[in-house]
């Protein structure tokens, strides 16, 4: 995995640490910081599957 995978991971984790930690302590505004960090974590691993698998270069037979 890259570093920019690794990034998006991170940002999941802590989306989720920060939604129950908004969650425990009734802070909404944590919570909804958390919610859109890991849906933004998500959305940015979609996006680099499909662009990593657009730039590979195709294979294609070379004629003799």
């Amino acid at each position: 995995m890259s570093r920019k995978d690794w990034l998006a991971v991170v940002a999941m984790i802590l989306g989720a640490l920060l939604f129950l930690y908004g969650a425990n302590y009734y802070n909404d505004a944590i919570g909804w910081i958390g919610v859109f960090l890991s849906i933004g974590g998500v959305v940015a691993l979609v996006l680099l599957y499909v662009y990593n698998s657009i730039k590979k270069p195709h294979l294609r037979i070379q004629k003799p």
